[in-house]
């Protein structure tokens, strides 16, 4: 008498579909975790002066240890530090180009927006000034005379802040460097265009905190400084959940708060006072007791 054979196929497609569920778990497993990590994590956009300088090497590693945090911080001129906030693709971002950050917001970029500090920007080049820029009455004046004398001027050419900063002060000097052989484009960071400049013995527009961090580096002398078009404000701002669901919203509203309170806000005061004789930044936001540390 002949037996049937059994079927197997139930156990076979049991088999099949628990191996399947399985495979799906493994490969969605590093994705489970970024997701369960992200909560920990914060993307900081920022420019490189704040790097440079070294105060995120204080803030960052205080953020951290009061918050529990992880921070991946991002720096780039400020033009590409909102662009990672439009995109999604930071936290919260740490900038100093005003209109550009007002656009940012005007198009529903971000949550907030509050001023953290300020520092100056400064014209630095060679001790001899073959130029003439300390002699000049104003920016415009130190510029028109280097443009006149020939003498390379090196520009981030990043679209940062620094670099939308200078390129307003040729338009106001009436001179469009643009192409002239003299006039020379880093694409790079202020610390590596103080580099270039100091190499080649020319001029450049520095943030005060990196050159003074740094000056130690490089053969340049501060040459012109002091004039209310030079001044450098800094704001931070939580990008916006509305536009970018992903963005860890705690994390950087906790930062926000972190770097503009009264206990920061001091750090930042007395940061490089005993390195430089002199602050890198000047605190901006609101202290204790509702008013401004500095006025701009």
């Amino acid at each position: 008498m002949h037996t049937p054979a059994p079927n197997n196929a139930p156990v076979r497609r049991r088999f099949a579909t628990r191996f399947l569920s399985l495979f799906a778990l493994v490969l969605a497993l590093p994705v489970l975790l970024a997701a369960c990590s992200s909560k920990d994590e914060l993307i900081l956009a920022t420019t490189t002066s704040t790097q440079d300088s070294g105060l995120l090497n204080v803030l960052v590693p205080m953020f951290e240890d009061e918050f529990g945090y992880k921070v991946k911080t991002i720096a780039v001129g400020s033009g590409a530090a909102l662009k990672l906030g439009e995109e999604g693709e930071a936290d919260v971002v740490l900038a100093h180009s005003p209109k550009a950050e007002e656009e940012f917001m005007a198009a529903g970029n971000g949550e907030s927006r509050q001023i953290v500090m300020h520092n100056d920007f400064i014209i630095v080049g060679p001790a001899d000034d073959p130029a003439g820029v300390t002699e000049a009455e104003d920016v415009a004046a130190a510029l028109a005379l280097i443009a006149d004398s020939g003498e390379p001027f090196i520009s981030r050419g990043d679209e940062s802040g620094t670099h939308t900063k200078e390129l307003g002060l040729w338009e106001k000097a009436g001179i469009d460097p643009a192409g002239e052989s003299w006039y020379q484009e880093s694409g790079q960071g202020m610390g590596a265009t103080l580099g270039i400049a100091s190499e080649k013995e020319g001029y450049t527009l520095s943030d005060r905190g990196t050159y003074l961090a740094q000056k130690g580096s490089y053969a340049l002398d501060l040459l012109l400084e002091g004039e209310a078009a030079l001044f450098n404000v800094y704001h931070v701002i939580v990008v916006s959940t509305e536009k970018h669901s992903k963005v860890n919203a705690k994390a950087a509203r906790d930062f926000a708060a972190f770097i503009t309170s009264a206990t920061t806000q001091s750090i930042i005061r007395d940061f490089g006072v005993d390195k430089y004789g002199e602050p890198l930044f000047i605190p901006e936001a609101l202290v204790e007791g509702g008013s401004p540390t500095s006025n701009p």
